[in-house]
């Protein structure tokens, strides 16, 4: 049986990135709603030397460090802005990088927002999924899941556990083989394989 979000997103990182998967991404938007399917995660942890909350609470990470249940939007290479979902307990800084999602509903609005039409190609990454979703800067970022525009609902059906494969991280220069990237096998939205 699938847990409820709010069973999720208070557990640990590498425990709630793969229970993510599979569950759906929504967005309202003034063009309507959006809603993508996850597919591709990647947990952080504050013990993690690539995690942003590595070098403790700032003014950046403070989601991070806030009760799971909470959005951290970053800004990265000077161009990309990146999802995350703040999990775990507060005064522990971890979240869990959306990194793919299929499109379920507002495809024309997707097309919209990242200038494209090929489909395959508008949310396989975590700046594409940003994009696609009318993220353009931070001011989500610390904004409460479901007291925001942005929100999660369960999967009819979980995903079951061999369709799931844990992976090292892509992106990264630290901590790089830790195997806590996890995307849906087969899936055509995961972002690298």
């Amino acid at each position: 049986m699938k847990p409820k979000i709010a069973q999720i997103v208070s557990q640990p990182s590498i425990k709630a990135a793969p229970l993510l998967l599979g569950c759906y991404l929504n967005r309202t938007t003034p063009d309507g709603l959006i809603k993508l399917k996850i597919v591709e995660t990647e947990a952080y942890h504050q013990e993690d030397p690539a995690s942003h909350s590595f070098r403790g609470h700032t003014p950046r990470t403070a989601p991070m460090f806030e009760a799971g249940g909470r959005i951290y939007v970053y800004f990265t290479y000077g161009m990309h802005y990146c999802l995350n979902i703040v999990v775990g307990q507060k005064g522990v800084g971890e979240a869990v990088l959306i990194r793919a999602a299929e499109p379920v509903e507002g495809l024309e609005a997707i097309k919209a927002n990242r200038g494209i039409t090929v489909v395959k190609n508008l949310t396989n990454g975590p700046g594409k999924l940003a994009q696609a979703l009318g993220i353009r800067d931070t001011k989500l970022s610390g904004q409460i899941l479901n007291r925001s525009s942005i929100w999660l609902e369960p999967s009819e059906r979980a995903v079951e556990p061999s369709d799931i494969v844990a992976a090292p991280r892509v992106g990264i220069k630290q901590a790089i083989d830790l195997p806590w990237r996890f995307y849906i096998r087969g899936n055509p939205f995961v972002s690298k394989l």
